[in-house]
């Protein structure tokens, strides 16, 4: 497979153009970038949703062992979660100089309309995250069934594209990574009837109790309320800490979800905060990461008098 550097450095990056999943679009993704680094001897991971997994397993045969494969549906639902808990952790773990393969396909036609934004910031920031490391990831792209929309997207997030068919990559000059990230700091306009619970220092522990109240009256249960109740404290202190001392809680039903949201009045400026996993000797700054670590979706608004987050749990 031909990539070109992500930032000059060690890095690669592509995009590659697959049309619909079959077994022989995806033996074509596995020639180039599985059996590839398997024959290298470097470590392989493939991140895929249930359905392509399949493929690529029975496709793989004996191969498959040799590979880290998982769900995308599962592992990347939340797509803050995909850098931090899928590709970062698979690459942190090797801590060696040897260079890590994987194929991921955080994008696919069943995405919702809530969850692309993230999607797209996601596939924005991966260059960033991955910046001076031996790794070389590709992103398969269904483009039969996308909108054109996130095709043009990919393009704009991938400093390379594989067009469907080719065996090699084209430098995109759609290229924009921080644009894309820009244009996806979408407002998320307050909920009208949503009960708002304004909190300070002294109030962190009644927000807490607010939120698990509300989200067991709404549904939550066992561990998924324990869920809330975490990310509910993590953003809560957040804003104490970060946010100007205060904030706005609200919680309510949505689509079978229940949603948690934070506002307060603090500044946002790292577009990878709470998708860059935290050190071992890291003192704080974890309270982000753990939200996009246990929440079905999370979404940020980076607005110019604060910041807003929303976090969704099913119920």
């Amino acid at each position: 497979m031909t990539v070109f550097p992500l930032d000059g450095r060690r890095g690669v990056r592509a995009a590659g153009e697959v049309g619909l999943a079959t077994r022989a679009v995806w033996e074509g993704v596995l020639d180039r970038a599985v059996r590839e680094g398997l024959a290298a001897g470097e470590p392989v991971a493939v991140a895929v949703p249930g359905e392509n997994l399949a493929l690529i397993r029975d496709a793989l045969g004996d191969d498959a062992a040799a590979v880290r494969l998982l769900d995308m549906r599962e592992a990347g639902r939340n797509p803050g979660r995909i850098i931090p808990g899928v590709l970062r952790a698979f690459a942190d773990a090797r801590p060696d100089a040897r260079r890590v393969r994987i194929v991921g396909e955080p994008v696919w036609a069943g995405r919702s309309a809530a969850e692309y934004p993230a999607c797209a910031q996601h596939e924005a920031l991966i260059n960033a995250a991955f910046r001076g490391r031996a790794v070389t990831v590709l992103c398969p792209y269904g483009v039969r069934t996308l909108p054109g929309r996130m095709v043009a997207d990919a393009h704009a997030t991938h400093p390379s594209v594989i067009p469907a068919g080719a065996r090699t990559a084209r430098t995109s000059t759609a290229y924009a990574p921080d644009e894309v990230v820009a244009r996806y700091n979408e407002p998320l306009p307050p909920v009208a009837d949503a009960p708002a619970f304004p909190f300070v220092a002294e109030t962190l522990t009644r927000a807490r109790h607010v939120a698990a109240d509300e989200g067991r009256r709404l549904g939550l249960t066992g561990m998924r309320l324990e869920d809330l109740a975490l990310a509910t404290a993590e953003l809560t202190t957040n804003s104490v800490v970060h946010g100007g001392g205060s904030g706005v809680l609200r919680v309510w039903p949505e689509d079978g979800r229940v949603v948690c949201e934070v506002r307060d009045g603090g500044r946002f400026t790292d577009p990878l905060a709470g998708r860059r996993p935290a050190s071992r000797d890291q003192r704080g700054g974890r309270g982000l990461l753990m939200v996009n670590l246990i929440a079905d979706l999370v979404r940020l608004h980076a607005r110019e008098d604060g910041t807003t987050v929303r976090c969704w749990f099913a119920r």
